[in-house]
């Protein structure tokens, strides 16, 4: 993907936007990225996070991201993310996480939401159900170099692009991390 004007043509966010589901530009062969949460970008401007993952995605050869959430509630800092969270807003995650994955035959998703994971308890169940809506594609799982010092994938606002995208094994971490 080379570098040009920020023109999101995916875009889903709730009435208030107050919650992103997704954002990203189109490709034959996008990068797919699930996050924690999601920031300021819109489909005016991106972020810091955006920005990294459009260069990640150009450097490794996609033609195109969308970026998803563990959690769709904006913030741009985690820990302001409420301590419990609303299944609505978790179910209509999922919704919009398979509408936009079902369009693609084979998808490489790059596993991005860092240690920060651990914030809150609802995070990996919300993995959970995103990996079930999921499961039957033909799903490849990327990472951003190696894990933290906590085991999880590395948010790429983080990241150096001098790390190169790997294989993740999803089940292996949702077991190692016991997630139910």
């Amino acid at each position: 993907m080379k570098k040009k004007a920020y023109l999101p043509d995916v875009y889903f966010t709730n009435r208030t936007n107050t919650c992103r589901f997704a954002v990203g530009v189109s490709g034959a062969n996008p990068l797919y990225v699930i996050g924690l949460n999601p920031s300021t970008a819109d489909d005016q401007k991106s972020d810091r996070t955006i920005s990294k993952i459009i260069n990640f995605a150009a450097i490794n050869g996609f033609d195109g991201f969308v970026m998803f959430n563990l959690y769709p509630q904006r913030t741009p800092y985690p820990k302001r993310l409420p301590r419990n969270a609303t299944m609505q807003l978790v179910h209509q995650n999922c919704r919009y996480l398979k509408k936009v994955l079902t369009k693609t035959e084979k998808i490489f998703l790059l596993a991005a939401w860092g240690s920060s994971i651990e914030l809150r308890p609802y995070l990996p169940g919300c993995l959970k159900l995103l990996t079930k809506e999921i499961k039957s594609q033909n799903t490849t799982w990327l990472k951003i170099g190696s894990l933290t010092k906590n085991g999880h994938p590395r948010h790429p606002s983080r990241a150096s692009y001098k790390e190169k995208l790997q294989h993740f094994d999803i089940d292996a971490y949702l077991a190692n991390k016991k997630i139910p």
